[in-house]
């Protein structure tokens, strides 16, 4: 479990740079894989998002020292990044529940959230159903929306495109125009590092694009492939976590440079079956089969 050891050691990296600017670029450097699987094998296995756990760690250590030092709130505030002593405040109060000022004061009580570590416990108490496929290239046309480079942003957008599409009818659209092996309408995460990142409401076809649609290639990868079915987005949010929690560290897989696709074979979100694709690679130490 490498990967394991190197999400621990962007952590590390975490604790010696929380008064500087930390770029998540870096700490997926670190942990060998794109800044988008990173920040969600973080969220997964961590319980928050990464955004949140720098938060929690910086104000954590700035009550400390307002409690043992004389240090002005203002020059606190620029030291974890904050421009503005409003914007630090702000931060602080969302984590201890009072503001930096009245720490000081005799009886104030502050919260502490320890540096964390990540080792996994396999439970296996409930089976996962998936294959492994290799797929070449194949191209998809659908909605599109940008997406930002800090996933936290993304939980909005996803959802209002989803909301467009079925409101606007391009949901049976879509499915009308699906003419390869590849079915089902397809929520395709394109998150590359030095690109724009883009999430997609599509189908795999070989007809065109007619614009407000676009199309997108998906490059060739090696995928594990996992079904579920269940009230959505609850259903396959749980089943991507437990993909990252229970079957990627004991796999002999890890994530490679590529989308994850969500595959919705029945679209109704009460009764959704679907399938959860990750991109991977078999893993540097591992002659798992």
């Amino acid at each position: 479990m490498e990967w394991i050891e190197r999400l621990n050691a962007s952590l590390n990296y975490i604790e010696e740079h929380l008064s500087e600017v930390i770029e998540i670029d870096d700490l997926a450097q670190i942990a060998c894989c794109s800044s988008y699987h990173y920040q969600r094998m973080f969220t997964y296995i961590a319980g928050i998002p990464l955004s949140e756990y720098l938060r929690r760690r910086r104000m954590s250590i700035a009550a400390v020292e307002l409690q043992q030092s004389e240090i002005k709130i203002i020059d606190l505030a620029l030291k974890y990044g904050y421009n503005s002593p409003t914007a630090f405040n702000r931060a602080f109060q969302s984590v201890h529940g009072i503001a930096p000022s009245a720490v000081r004061k005799a009886g104030s009580v502050v919260k502490t959230f320890p540096p964390i570590s990540f080792r996994i416990t396999v439970k296996g108490v409930e089976e996962m159903n998936y294959r492994i496929e290799k797929k070449e290239a194949f191209r998809i046309v659908g909605l599109s929306a940008p997406m930002k480079n800090n996933t936290e942003e993304n939980f909005s957008i996803v959802p209002q495109l989803w909301g467009k599409a079925a409101q606007e009818g391009f949901i049976p659209k879509l499915a009308s125009m699906m003419n390869t092996s590849i079915m089902g309408i397809l929520g395709v995460s394109a998150c590359f590092d030095n690109e724009q990142w883009k999430y997609f409401i599509s189908v795999a076809t070989s007809l065109p694009a007619e614009a407000p649609l676009e199309e997108y290639t998906v490059p060739a990868y090696t995928w594990a492939i996992f079904s579920g079915e269940g009230a959505c987005p609850q259903a396959i949010q749980e089943l991507e976590r437990r993909i990252v929690t229970e079957w990627l560290p004991t796999s002999g897989y890890e994530y490679d440079n590529g989308p994850d696709i969500e595959v919705y074979l029945e679209p109704d979100p009460s009764k959704a079956r679907f399938e959860v694709w990750i991109p991977v690679v078999r893993a540097k130490s591992s002659d798992a089969q």
